[in-house]
């Protein structure tokens, strides 16, 4: 009897022994997200997008609060309606994972900006920290905008990361009227339980495996001097009533639909949900491409046709 309750006990605290090793491991990596370089092959790849929709892009460069330099594009639609919307694209990635996006933006008339985020790309900065540097990051962004442009409206638009990122970024800066989210984490710790459960069974990061989840953001966060429970989407859109569209795919593992669910009960401005079927992480464009133009630009137009908000 006293083996059979050893064995039980070792077979119960092994796998939480090793989570919670695995985790504390983690920690500093998530800060240091691989990197994909924006070779010649991807720049020409988006220059064709843009040949098709006949935009221009110029470089877009701008200073962050804390020195990092952030590199990126603004481009400008050949018939302009006056708005821009910033796009951010998601983890280990850079702008050209966003070009998909920009294709029907451009072609009615929205311009667009495309910054590769801090860590990420040709942007500087020594960490990612999904929300907490780069909703500053973002402020810095529109200041360069408007010192440049004379937007009438501006919105974001964002996947995964970036969707988290456009988020918080509306939540503290109102200069963002509207924003378009795909795929959004809802909070750190709430990314960190899918991670830990192998993206694949979240109730494991729950539970057997839920201390590693909870040393992964941790430790994370004390190596970068941030609070992880303010990375948050979910209080973002709680603390500041903006629009939301909140798009989640119907099979995606990396971050399920919980997350968005989260996010638009917890919205207190206008809001609109959209579940894709079938489609995977991000892949909401190519799985319904016809249905993701439709709702997008409904969603802008519905608020490009309101009063100009105040740039300052």
């Amino acid at each position: 009897m006293k083996l059979g309750i050893r064995i039980l006990l070792l077979l119960t605290l092994f796998p939480v022994t090793l989570a919670a090793i695995g985790g504390w491991l983690a920690g500093p990596l998530f800060l240091h997200p691989m990197k994909r370089a924006l070779t010649a092959d991807l720049i020409r790849d988006a220059d064709e997008s843009f040949k098709h929709t006949h935009a221009r892009r110029e470089d877009f460069i701008v200073k962050a609060p804390d020195g990092a330099i952030l590199r990126g594009w603004k481009v400008r639609a050949e018939n302009p309606n006056g708005s821009w919307v910033l796009l951010f694209h998601g983890v280990s990635d850079n702008r050209i994972g966003v070009v998909g996006q920009s294709e029907p933006l451009l072609q009615n008339g929205y311009s667009v900006v495309m910054m590769d985020a801090r860590s990420h790309g040709e942007s500087g900065g020594d960490i990612a920290t999904y929300g907490w540097l780069e909703r500053k990051d973002t402020s810095a962004i529109i200041d360069a905008l408007l010192a440049a442009e004379k937007p009438l409206h501006l919105f974001a638009l964002g996947e995964s990361m970036g969707a988290g990122i456009s988020l918080q970024s509306a939540g503290a800066d109102p200069r963002i009227e509207a924003v378009v989210a795909e795929a959004s984490f809802a909070n750190l710790q709430e990314a960190a339980y899918d991670y830990a459960g192998l993206r694949q069974y979240p109730w494991l990061g729950k539970t057997l495996f839920a201390p590693g989840a909870w040393l992964m953001v941790y430790r994370g966060a004390k190596l970068a001097g941030f609070p992880a429970s303010e990375v948050s989407p979910e209080k973002s859109v709680a603390a500041r009533a903006f629009p939301v569209l909140i798009i989640c795919d119907e099979e995606d593992h990396a971050l399920p639909c919980r997350h968005s669910e989260m996010i638009f009960r917890a919205a207190r401005g206008q809001k609109e949900f959209w579940r894709v079927p079938k489609a995977y992480h991000t892949a909401a464009l190519g799985y319904e491409p016809v249905e993701f133009r439709k709702r997008v630009l409904e969603f802008f137009e519905r608020y490009r046709q309101a009063q100009p908000a105040p740039t300052n």
